[in-house]
């Protein structure tokens, strides 16, 4: 997203729209103008593309957010397990380590195929791929005997998460409505809280097998669910099936509704990317597309490395070393990430995306500051009696903010700022890098904490720091803009042609 500014009132009258009218003056005679992000009629007043949500668009985006559900299963797995794994297979410390990261190297390997697999066999046949992954993999653990079997499994389900992360909040911005799409898509953010909070919740009073069987039951919801919701028209329009694109549109927007603006737009966006050569991974790395890509891969980078893994990996040990109850500090997470990710969803489209994600990046950096604080104050042996309490107000307000925004935001926008020939490539690195950072975090937060529990904090709390300042920077507002005004504005190559 670029720092155009590009003021609500210019929005009126679509960037989108003027720019096609210059530059396909000559050759699409008639067609200009639908967006691509979901908005019906874009230049007039009383039908602004600000369309509402259809029953089809709501149960699609259900169906869609399933996946993020199974992925919040899947991360959420782990810790309930850990006790009667290792009790029922004898596996020691170093072998359940394997079984808990073997996850993010499965992730990164459906990261890293992820975009190509949806612009090949579509977002829909994508999401199925991964829930057959994910469905192989609970299987394996719930019925392993041997631990290969269990880290098969985890592997397995690792891969599914992997695609479910792209390929989710990509389907969603690609059907709604431009109005609704922000918050729409933070759907995405909210089912994996749910699915790692409900997983804990219940992993406390079932056997692990049950748990992992019990994980298979949004995966099928999905799988079912994908015969009943209509396939990306972004997607069909791109492939050249034009007559598909249009059936899904009118689908997903209401039989009664006016949909000529929309597809034209669509269609001749479309065909401008594909007078250009699908974009490799090295084509990224284009002048014309850095805007894109340090936005894309700087807010991923700077997500994963302001900590947010090595906070919800170790919480309780975090909380123990503080002096504060594990399991109390576990549960006031989990009440408080609920509510501000709802929060954070109903925000999105209000507010916009640049105000949620300087708020969000501004507590996480006082949410880290207060953490370091305590356990500084502690090393001084000064305040004894509070820094239990400052480390737990820290770690809450972090969670809190980081649900707000920094949690879904970034993968909103990711979806929404690449031009279509160049997503699956885009995404897929951005993914990558997600995951990569995660693997780096959650692996080096340990020895981090062991060289110095303050100093990490502070480490992390200056990084949300810089988040502040790449956000106020480099980022760009989105809200109300369809993605081919977004596209535009950041991605000028149409201009040039």
């Amino acid at each position: 997203m670029s720092r155009e500014s590009i003021e609500e009132g210019e929005l009126s009258s679509p960037l989108v729209s003027k720019e096609h009218h210059e530059v396909y003056a000559s050759g699409s005679g008639g067609h200009v103008g639908a967006n691509t992000g979901c908005d019906s009629h874009v230049g007039s007043d009383d039908q602004s593309g600000s369309s509402s949500a259809t029953g089809v668009v709501v149960l699609s985006t259900l169906v869609a957010v399933s996946g993020s559900f199974v992925f919040g299963t899947v991360v959420g797995y782990s810790s309930p397990a850990q006790s009667g794994i290792m009790d029922d297979l004898g596996l020691s410390v170093a072998e359940y380590s394997l079984f808990g990261s073997i996850l993010t190297i499965g992730a990164m390997i459906g990261a890293i195929v992820s975009g190509k697999m949806a612009d090949y066999i579509g977002r829909r046949g994508t999401m199925g791929f991964s829930e057959i992954f994910c469905l192989a993999g609970w299987l394996s653990i719930a019925f392993s005997k041997v631990a290969w079997w269990l880290d098969l499994g985890r592997l397995l389900v690792g891969c599914g998460m992997g695609l479910l992360s792209y390929v989710v909040p990509i389907y969603i911005a690609e059907i709604t409505p431009k109005n609704l799409r922000g918050g729409f898509t933070t759907v995405h953010q909210l089912m994996i809280c749910c699915g790692v909070s409900i997983t804990y919740l219940i992993g406390a009073f079932v056997y692990w097998r049950t748990l992992a069987l019990i994980g298979i039951i949004p995966c099928l919801v999905q799988l079912l669910g994908l015969f009943f919701i209509p396939e990306s028209p972004r997607w069909l329009a791109k492939i050249g099936r034009k007559k598909e694109c249009e059936v899904a549109l009118q689908h997903l927007r209401g039989q009664n509704a006016d949909i000529s603006q929309e597809a034209a737009e669509i269609r001749e966006y479309t065909e401008t990317l594909q007078r250009l050569s699908e974009a490799s991974v090295l084509d990224l790395f284009q002048w014309k597309y850095a805007h894109s890509l340090i936005v894309g891969v700087g807010l991923m980078v700077l997500q994963q490395f302001g900590g947010v893994n090595g906070i919800a990996f170790y919480a309780s040990a975090i909380f123990i070393s503080a002096g504060f109850s594990g399991s109390v500090g576990t549960i006031a997470m989990v009440v408080v990430q609920i509510p501000m990710t709802a929060l954070g969803v109903i925000l999105m489209d209000k507010s916009g995306r640049r105000p949620l994600l300087l708020v969000s990046a501004a507590g996480t950096c006082l949410g880290c500051l207060l953490v370091g604080l305590s356990f500084f104050l502690q090393d001084l042996q000064t305040w004894t009696k509070i820094t239990p309490i400052l480390a737990l107000v820290g770690v809450l307000v972090y969670t809190g903010s980081f649900s707000l925004g920094m949690g879904g935001i970034p993968w909103v926008i990711m979806s929404e700022i690449f031009p279509i020939n160049m997503k699956g490539s885009a995404g897929s690195l951005v993914t990558l890098v997600s995951w990569l950072g995660s693997w780096i975090i959650s692996y080096a937060f340990n020895f981090l904490m062991n060289w110095s529990s303050a100093g990490t904090f502070f480490i992390f709390s200056s990084i949300c720091g810089l988040t502040v300042l790449f956000v106020a920077k480099l980022v760009p507002e989105t809200k109300g803009r369809t993605l081919e005004e977004i596209q535009a504005s950041m991605n000028p190559f149409s201009a040039k042609r």
